[in-house]
Formats: C-alpha cells, sequence, structure tokens
C-alpha cells in the first residue's frame, strides 16, 4: 500500500504508564572489567541479540542436558573418564554455538532490510509527519526480525518515554552498528532540527554504501578468515580424534611431568591463538 495513502492516528503518550518499564535482567553489571563480570555481559548480549526469546536458565538447562547426553553416550562407548570429560565440555557448549550463529542470521536480515526502512520512513515524511508518526509507520509496516525491535521502541514510546529514549536500546539489542547510526541520526534531529527527509535519504544512502562496503570487504579477506577459522577449529578437532580413537595415548602422555607441561603449554598457546583470531574476526564483522 502506497505510503501516502495511509492514515495514522496521532501518538497519544501516557507518561503516567512509563514507570512501570523496568530494565532487564542482566547477569554482568558492565561496571567491572573482571573476567567473571566480561564473561556474564557477553552472555548477556548472546541471549538479547538472538531473538530466540529464551531464558538464561533454559539455556543453562539445554548446555547441562546436552553435556549429559554426549558425555554419557561417550563413557558407554569408550569408558574413559577424559574422553567423557571432552564430551561433556563439547555438548555443554552446544546451545551457545546454536545462539551465535541465530545472532549472525539475525543480523544479516535485520541489516538487509535497514535501507528500505529508511526510504519508507523518509516517504512518510514527504507526508508532513512528526517524526514520531514517521516511526510508528515504520515499526508497524517492517516483518520480523527488524520490525520486531522496532515495534518493541514503539510501545515504550507509546508508554510515555521519549524518542531517543526509546531508541536507546535498539542498537544493543540487535549488535548493528548501521542501527546505531539510525537512532543518533535520529536524536541529532531531535535536538537541533533540519530536513528530516534529506536526513533519512542521507542515512539511507549511507548504509547502503556501507552494506556494499561490507560486502566487499568480506569478500576480499574471504581466504583470510577461513585460515582463521580453520586455525581456530582444527587444533581442537585433532586433539578430539586422538582421544577418541586412543584414550590411553593422552593418558600416558599426561603421566609423565615433561608431557603434562607440553601439553598445558600448547593449551595455553591454542587459547591465547583463538582469543587473539576471534577479537580480530568480531571486529572485522561489525555491521
Amino acid at each position: 500500500m502506497p505510503t501516502d495513502t495511509l492514515t495514522l492516528p496521532p501518538l497519544t503518550p501516557m507518561p503516567e504508564f512509563s514507570d512501570i518499564l523496568r530494565d532487564r535482567e542482566t547477569f554482568g553489571t558492565g561496571q567491572s572489567g573482571k573476567l567473571a563480570d566480561r564473561v556474564n555481559n557477553s552472555f548477556d548480549r548472546l541471549l538479547l541479540q538472538s531473538g530466540q526469546g529464551v531464558s538464561a536458565a533454559t539455556v543453562l538447562m539445554l548446555s547441562m542436558l546436552g553435556g549429559l547426553v554426549l558425555g554419557g553416550t561417550m563413557f558407554v562407548i569408550q569408558e574413559n573418564f577424559l574422553s567423557t570429560a571432552l564430551a561433556t565440555a563439547a555438548g555443554f557448549l552446544l546451545p551457545y554455538g546454536w545462539l551465535s550463529s541465530s545472532v549472525s542470521r539475525r543480523q544479516r536480515k535485520m541489516l538487509d532490510q535497514m535501507p528500505g526502512m529508511v526510504e519508507e520512513m523518509a516517504r512518510a515524511a514527504k507526508t508532513g509527519r512528526s517524526i514520531e508518526q514517521c516511526f510508528a509507520l515504520v515499526a508497524q509496516d517492517t516483518p520480523a526480525p527488524l520490525g520486531d525491535e522496532l515495534r518493541l521502541s514503539l510501545k515504550r514510546l507509546e508508554l510515555g518515554v521519549g524518542l531517543r529514549v526509546a531508541l536507546d536500546e535498539l542498537p544493543e539489542r540487535t549488535g548493528l552498528v548501521s542501527l546505531s547510526i539510525f537512532s543518533m541520526a535520529l536524536a541529532v534531529h531531535l535536538s537541533s532540527g533540519g530536513d528530516l527527509v534529506s536526513v533519512l535519504e542521507r542515512l539511507s544512502h549511507t548504509i547502503r554504501e556501507r552494506i556494499a562496503f561490507i560486502g566487499r570487504l568480506r569478500a576480499a579477506t574471504s581466504a583470510s578468515r577461513a585460515t582463521a577459522v580453520l586455525m581456530v577449529v582444527l587444533p581442537p578437532l585433532i586433539f578430539g580424534f586422538f582421544v577418541v580413537r586412543d584414550p590411553d595415548y593422552l593418558t600416558e602422555l599426561m603421566s609423565s611431568s615433561w608431557g603434562w607441561g607440553l601439553t598445558m603449554f600448547a593449551i595455553a598457546l591454542d587459547v591465547i591463538g583463538v582469543t587473539f583470531v576471534l577479537s580480530i574476526l568480531r571486529s572485522s564483522q561489525r555491521s
């Protein structure tokens, strides 16, 4: 349906209900530099950006169930405590891999929806609607998953929260830099005014150029990223292969002092390398 034929009633915020809004429950405080707090923050961000709507208790229960199933299966097959421990650890991490893949798929879909959403908002602004009405229009018309996040911000807006505050959590909930630019552009327009249509058209053009640049960057660095992923995945796979193939081999290696020391040293180096590689991949894939 064309934008100029739609009629949208004016928003009637009800500030008396804004106090019922509560902050979401989190494990991390975000104010401490300790390792435990950073891990909790990463877990909170993973749950929030996955869009699966599962609670932390459900994820932890699935992790324990996965560890129990894989670990129990390995113990029944080999009756070796070392291979059982490795299988239990792998099963415990399965839900986190599922959430990570959900985040990546969801972010790609939302990024593809961004230019069209901004262009629709610009067309709505040409009809003389206010910025709040334009946002309400695109929030109702945009399909999931981006539409779900916009409608959540719209509900906060209808409860009496200002548009700037309603959009504050949008970049955090999605993990998209493009939505952070979108929120910042609307906040600047609210504070300084100006031509909203021109701002939105330039923003749509910027987002499209950013998407094209990210595509070219990923194509140019595909071989390097594949090598980095192989460096991360290959050592655990080789380690798991030898443990499953001959559990006594690693047990005998760990029984000697030099074998235990070299094994721990290799694991430490691998963890350090994986940490650096993952940080580089995470920074290069931000969208």
